[in-house]
């Protein structure tokens, strides 16, 4: 058949005419010039109908685009790109929008205007008002945590809420961070996920987990409360030096309410009850840890100089390995020496 706009003889597409000229009087997209987007000034999230999203600019566009153009049905297997640059308003996009009709490929392109809105999102505005529905309280038996602890605790619950964002919980944050009564309070913004917290660091630090909730008001009929999740941490921490009777003791870990230790005169290692050690007396941690220069050894001996004032000291080995770094770590007490097995 013959194609009654340009005379060819071929297949006809639609109302006489051939797909080229069929292609050459119709458009498959229309959209607006301009598009308004709402932006967040602090933290960059972008709202999407109504929601607020940390997707990129690239991939919110092209889901705007979607639902603010018109696209025909005729058109198949439906692309969307941009290409956009900043200006003074905001970002100007070429939008190319394909597909095909039939076999046929086709592309339409469209000038877009990207007005960004600078506003502050529904997290924000709740992260500066101080909005939290639960804390997470950390305490120790001892009188207070020590700066190192402080620290570590922080990172830790820090990395977790990271995290969790990563993963899209935007909702998610840390209101505040206080530091009072020799302890930590970590001021979350919601109970579910501060619970969570709350159990990992019970996991990694043992200790216990006590609840309370407090009755803040009403919402949709509802009552609401705030949580207190409050982890009391045992006497004991990870690295310590315990003296249980005539046994010398290291803590390799501890979780839950399980410590895993080793006998420094055997390295034998073992895991209790955290109880069973209550009455045992902290020497200390770290801090007592010496390093030794290894100076010579026999199957069962091991000889060892002072860095400090050359003395020269051999000890009897806990096991009959040998070593082979140049020099030993060692904890000293009034009458031993001991060495202590590398954490690697």
């Amino acid at each position: 058949m013959f194609c009654v706009e340009c005379g060819k003889d071929g297949p006809i597409f639609r109302d006489g005419v051939c797909i080229s000229c069929y292609l050459k009087t119709h458009t498959f997209t229309k959209g607006p010039d301009i598009i308004d987007l709402p932006v967040c000034s602090h933290c960059g999230s972008y709202k999407y109908k109504s929601t607020w999203t940390s997707d990129l600019f690239g991939d919110v566009i092209r889901r705007l685009i979607k639902h603010s153009f018109q696209i025909s049905r005729e058109l198949n297997k439906v692309d969307i790109n941009t290409e956009c640059n900043e200006t003074k308003e905001g970002m100007f996009c070429k939008v190319y929008i394909s597909g095909f009709i039939d076999d046929v490929e086709i592309t339409e392109e469209h000038d877009l205007s990207v007005r960004l809105k600078r506003t502050v999102c529904d997290v924000c505005s709740k992260q500066f008002g101080g909005y939290h529905e639960a804390i997470v309280q950390i305490r120790t038996d001892r009188t207070k945590l020590t700066k190192k602890e402080t620290n570590d605790f922080t990172i830790f619950v820090e990395n977790i809420v990271e995290e969790s964002q990563s993963k899209g919980n935007r909702g998610l944050f840390i209101t505040d961070v206080g530091k009072g009564h020799g302890g930590l309070d970590f001021f979350i913004s919601e109970k579910g996920p501060a619970l969570v917290i709350a159990k990992k660091i019970q996991e990694r630090y043992g200790g216990k987990i006590k609840q309370s909730s407090k009755n803040i008001g009403m919402k949709d009929g509802r009552q609401i409360y705030r949580m207190t999740y409050l982890i009391r941490l045992p006497s004991y921490k990870k690295g310590d030096f315990l003296r249980n009777n005539n046994m010398f003791l290291h803590i390799v870990s501890i979780h839950g309410n399980t410590v895993k230790m080793i006998d420094l005169s055997n390295w034998d290692e073992s895991t209790v009850d955290i109880r069973t050690i209550q009455k045992a007396k902290i020497l200390g941690n770290e801090e007592l840890i010496e390093e030794m220069i290894l100076v010579s050894q026999t199957a069962d001996e091991i000889q060892i100089m002072d860095p400090k004032t050359y003395g020269i000291k051999v000890i009897k080995k806990p096991k009959p390995i040998e070593f082979k770094k140049e020099k030993v770590k060692i904890l000293k007490t009034e009458k031993q020496i001991f060495l202590i097995p590398n954490k690697n």
